[in-house]
C-alpha cells in the first residue's frame, strides 16, 4: 500500500499545509505560532500547518517538534 503525503502551499496567503493522512480532525495550537498541528479524534497527528512561511527565511531555522499521541 502507498500513503501519499499532502503538501499545498498557497502563494497569496502564504499558508504551507501538509497532512499526512486526509480525514476529519481539528487544529491545535503547538510551541511555535507559526506551526499549526491537525490532529484526529485520538489525538494522532494527521499532519501541520506553517502560517506566514515566507517570513521564516529571515528567522533562525524553524525547528519544532510534533508528539504522536500514544494510547
Amino acid at each position: 500500500m502507498v500513503e501519499a503525503i499532502k503538501v499545498w502551499y498557497d502563494k497569496e496567503g502564504d499558508y504551507l499545509e501538509v497532512l499526512f493522512e486526509r480525514k476529519a480532525g481539528y487544529f491545535k495550537e503547538t510551541d511555535n505560532d507559526a506551526v499549526i498541528e491537525k490532529v484526529d479524534e485520538e489525538g494522532n497527528i494527521i499532519g501541520f500547518s506553517i502560517l506566514k512561511a515566507s517570513a521564516l527565511k529571515e528567522q533562525k531555522p524553524l525547528s519544532i517538534e510534533l508528539r504522536k499521541h500514544i494510547t
